[in-house]
């Protein structure tokens, strides 16, 4: 088996919406991030490398000074209020961490199709997220690519 690990740390707003506590409020977090992508053994490209730590790190770090918001969030998707560049918009019903790890999760595995498509290897994929110093989510699956 090979590894690829990466960490990350980025700084982000949102609220829950229809939440009953304060976090229905606007307010942010330092985010930290890990990535790690293991397969039987990783294709390699030109240069003899597999998958680019920046690539797999920029993937948290373009959250980075961020909105993040749901479709639902008609405030902060409206352009004429808020500029388009600084939101992120996630999928599902509120930008919980379960939801920006699943975004994460779905991009590094759009990282490794761009990268090495069609070759049927098996990737496990795991982004673990902590949102606050003692809250964490992790999602793991495996994907073939």
């Amino acid at each position: 088996m090979e590894k690829i690990i990466v960490h990350a740390r980025f700084h982000t707003g949102h609220r829950q919406i229809g939440y009953p506590g304060k976090c229905r409020f606007v307010h942010g977090h330092t985010w930290r991030g890990t990535i790690t992508v293991e397969t039987d053994e990783f294709p390699r490209d030109e240069l003899d490398m597999s998958l680019d730590f920046g690539d797999l790190k920029r993937i948290l770090r373009d959250l980075d000074h961020k909105m993040l918001v749901v479709p639902d969030d008609k405030e902060f998707i409206d352009a004429e209020l808020f500029e388009p560049e600084g939101v992120v918009i996630l999928e599902g019903k509120g930008p919980s961490v379960e939801n920006v790890a699943s975004y994460a999760w779905n991009k590094v595995v759009e990282t490794i199709c761009g990268k090495y498509p069609g070759l049927g290897k098996t990737y496990h994929v795991e982004v673990q997220i902590q949102e606050t110093e003692n809250n964490f989510f992790i999602i793991a699956k495996d994907t073939v690519v």
